[in-house]
């Protein structure tokens, strides 16, 4: 893909935007402990990015999701209502939003949350305002680290080419698979080195600190890549 082709930022919205990834983590592990399941607070923290459909075989195996799988992404679905409220949008996540518009991307949400998860977000975040459009799990048959909701968005947006901005390592790779290069916030609890070995273009400690040195980035102008 060359230089000029780029003209699209497409925003990962849980642990990058939105300060949601423990209340996640707990909304699983709840679920599982209804089903008299214990998957450590640790390892569920670890999976959180990689969409529902993988999670639980990611964490409990084969035999579990083949025979929980649906019952426990009802129950995390059902926990994480209850949690929604403790959820709030990072510092200056609608500051940078607002920016990115102002120099002249497009701007697409690429969640593959529950639809109306994504909507609270978006709510948080200021509204629908600079945002070319928005995905959910609805929207793409494979989730992270596939690439499908990352080309939905795209598609949404009318985009050409993108930058990605996420907070897990399944965000580098989703994007990878797509061709494009993902810079990483630190908010989702994934560690420098990590998300670097993952193959991230840069990482920042947080949306702030992103914001701060835009013009050090990729992001400074569209085709500046």
């Amino acid at each position: 893909m060359t230089p000029s082709g780029l003209d699209t930022v497409l925003l990962d919205v849980d642990g990058t935007l939105i300060d949601s990834t423990y209340q996640h983590t707990l909304a699983w592990h709840r679920a599982f402990a209804d089903h008299d399941l214990t998957i450590p607070m640790w390892r569920l923290h670890r999976a959180i990015g990689l969409g529902g459909d993988r999670l639980v075989a990611a964490v409990a195996g084969n035999e579990v999701e083949s025979r929980l799988g649906d019952a426990l992404r009802d129950g995390w679905e059902e926990q994480y209502e209850e949690l929604l409220h403790e959820v709030g949008a990072f510092d200056r996540a609608t500051e940078l939003i607002a920016e990115l518009h102002h120099r002249g991307w497009r701007l697409g949400l690429a969640s593959s949350g529950k639809p109306d998860h994504t909507r609270v977000a978006i709510d948080l975040l200021g509204g629908d305002g600079p945002l070319g459009g928005w995905t959910s799990a609805d929207d793409a048959e494979d989730s992270k680290p596939a690439p499908d909701i990352l080309q939905a968005a795209l598609d949404q947006v009318g985009g050409h080419a993108a930058i990605c901005v996420g907070d897990s390592t399944y965000d580098v790779q989703a994007a990878a698979a797509a061709g494009w290069r993902c810079i990483c916030l630190r908010t989702g609890g994934f560690g420098v080195s990590e998300l670097y070995d993952a193959g991230a273009a840069q990482v920042f400690e947080d949306v702030a600190e992103l914001l701060d040195k835009l013009d050090e980035t990729p992001l400074a102008k569209p085709t500046s890549w």
